[in-house]
């Protein structure tokens, strides 16, 4: 007769750490997928706690604000090395705009997934050339789970993948919105480009 290991004893569960990474371009759904995932944690009452880089200012100054103007409280931080220090004894981690903290952000969120805690970061892949946007080709390639959201192209309604910039600007940080930026197809991307 078979008997389960785990019938009539308990067995304490560790928490097991994973990432998750949310990308795609501009006006997507990064930060709606972000706030959706960190809200169902809440309502699981598990221990969340959301960062931000201190330099996104766009909708407000400490909460995480999507394009669709879904809120959730945060924390601002100037370098990723503050999260370890701010995360305490949470389950889970949500990081938004994670493209605008440097290379340092994939051990920070190594670190807290080898300690347990669930990490949900959101950010753009691809910068205003195209090109992938550092430090997420490394967060992608570490991460347990990856979703990748798609906006719908501003010339065409294709799928878009892509965020163009309006302005000449060169600067490969340049915040921005709608005035800014538009989500565009491969095709509509590139023909503009040029």
């Amino acid at each position: 007769m078979f008997i389960e290991p785990s019938l009539g004893t308990k067995q304490k569960h560790e928490p097991k750490g994973q990432i998750e990474v949310i990308c795609g371009s501009m006006f997507s759904g990064k930060t709606e997928e972000l706030i959706r995932r960190l809200n169902r944690a809440l309502i699981a009452r598990q221990k969340v706690e959301i960062f931000k880089p201190a330099l996104d200012k766009r909708y407000h100054e400490k909460h995480v604000v999507s394009h669709n103007e879904n809120t959730i409280r945060s924390t601002p931080v100037q370098f990723a090395d503050d999260i370890l220090l701010l995360a305490g004894d949470c389950d889970v981690v949500g990081i938004d705009e994670v493209q605008f903290f440097d290379e340092q952000i994939v051990k920070v969120a190594t670190t807290l997934a080898n300690s347990g805690k669930r990490v949900i970061l959101a950010g753009l892949d691809m910068d205003f050339e195209g090109k992938p946007f550092d430090p997420m080709p490394k967060l992608l390639a570490i991460a347990e789970y990856v979703t990748k959201v798609h906006a719908i192209c501003m010339k065409c309604g294709n799928l878009a993948a892509y965020s163009f910039r309006l302005s000449d600007d060169q600067e490969k940080v340049m915040l921005g919105e709608k005035e800014s930026y538009e989500a565009r197809c491969r095709k509509c991307f590139y023909e503009d480009r040029h």
